[in-house]
């Protein structure tokens, strides 16, 4: 660990891609060039290929293969699905997300709500968790879509999606989840949560960056946004990403076979951080501390710093700040602010999101530099 070769405690941001991902896509890079439209050997072989992967990434969450469509990531992904749905519904014109989303499904929304749309932004309590009856109000007949994360990319806590997606099929409305941050981390059922379209997302689960995929239950009113050729049910036109595909698919294959094992030890691990940071640091505040959150996530709030001067005073560790830096200075997270957490307080915080490779020693020494930095700049 140092300046120059950091420990590396940004897991939600990306991940390292694993060395059997990698393994597994080069001969696709290499001899295996078909293109799976084609229909002599070369393209039959990408075709085995690429179903054999969506067979994988189906099985981590619990779905049919032919439910899965293959995409460039999470917000191809999100836009297909929110977009996609209110093209395919236009007797209905009202959507409920919240107000802790990621850009990549805000935006769609906010596109939508340009155009006439009805948006509601559900709040979240204290604890960054949206409240089922909150939803249960918003929801009426002219409810098309409910949009919302299975959990937040900062804070970790993790969303009431199955109570809020039984509420919303009593109205006939369509259930869309975000889990780019979940899939990998802990169980993920399509099934179990009752959703209709779920987004997952390579480079969070150490595929590369650039494939993702899209749950489309079978019988979910969709069109696609993109135009072109009839791969992916015509709903993601264009010649597929085989080799990345192919990453995907292991990738999930090892999420699947490591997932029951991690989730307890990534706990464990983030509780000793958590508890070194604390012990050494008055007035730390931890978010989402009450709810259930990503075992590998831990977002704290130094007191009277930011975390932008904390990070920059430990350069040995890599993490990230939810803050938006401009020219103006900084702006605190949206996330935080919707909890309800102050301004300055705000930008206090930093995420520190763990690996599966992470060791109890690294995290004790990141704890240390962490603890240095705060007590060096406050």
């Amino acid at each position: 660990m140092s300046p120059e070769h950091p420990l590396y405690l940004d897991h939600n941001a990306t991940t390292p891609v694993d060395p059997e991902v990698v393994d597994a896509m080069l001969p696709y890079l290499r001899e295996h060039f078909g293109n799976p439209s084609s229909g002599h050997p070369y393209g039959r072989r990408a075709l085995e290929a690429l179903e054999e992967a969506r067979a994988k990434v189906a099985a981590l969450i619990g779905a049919k293969s032919s439910e899965v469509l293959f995409t460039s990531g999470g917000t191809e992904s999100n836009n297909l699905a929110i977009r996609g749905t209110a093209e395919s519904r236009a007797d209905r014109r009202h959507l409920l997300t919240s107000l802790i989303e990621h850009p990549a499904t805000r935006l769609p929304c906010d596109a939508l709500e340009w155009r006439g749309w009805r948006v509601t932004w559900l709040p979240v309590d204290a604890q960054g968790r949206v409240r089922v009856e909150d939803a249960a109000r918003a929801l009426d007949s002219e409810t098309a879509l409910v949009s919302l994360m299975h959990s937040n990319n900062e804070t970790g806590v993790l969303q009431p999606v199955a109570e809020v997606a039984a509420l919303a099929h009593r109205h006939g409305v369509t259930v869309h989840t975000d889990a780019a941050q979940s899939v990998g981390k802990v169980p993920v059922d399509v099934t179990a949560l009752g959703v209709d379209l779920l987004t997952l997302v390579g480079h969070k689960l150490r595929a590369p960056k650039g494939v993702g995929a899209l749950y489309v239950r079978r019988g979910t009113p969709l069109r696609a946004v993109t135009l072109g050729g009839g791969q992916e049910r015509s709903l993601r036109p264009g010649t597929q990403n085989v080799p990345y595909a192919v990453g995907l698919g292991v990738a999930c294959e090892l999420a699947g076979r490591r997932l029951a094992r991690g989730l307890a030890d990534q706990v464990a691990l983030r509780e000793r951080l958590w508890t070194r940071l604390r012990v050494s640091i008055p007035g730390l505040a931890l978010s989402g501390e009450d709810a259930e959150r990503l075992p590998n996530t831990l977002h704290v709030r130094f007191p009277g710093v930011r975390g932008s001067a904390v990070l920059a005073a430990a350069p040995e560790v890599a993490a990230s700040t939810g803050s938006a830096c401009h020219e103006g200075g900084e702006t605190a997270s949206s996330v935080l602010r919707a909890m309800g957490v102050g301004e300055q307080e705000a930008l206090g915080s930093v995420r520190l999101s763990l690996g599966p490779e992470t060791s109890a020693e690294e995290a004790d020494r990141a704890a240390d530099v962490l603890i240095r930095a705060w007590r060096q700049v406050g």
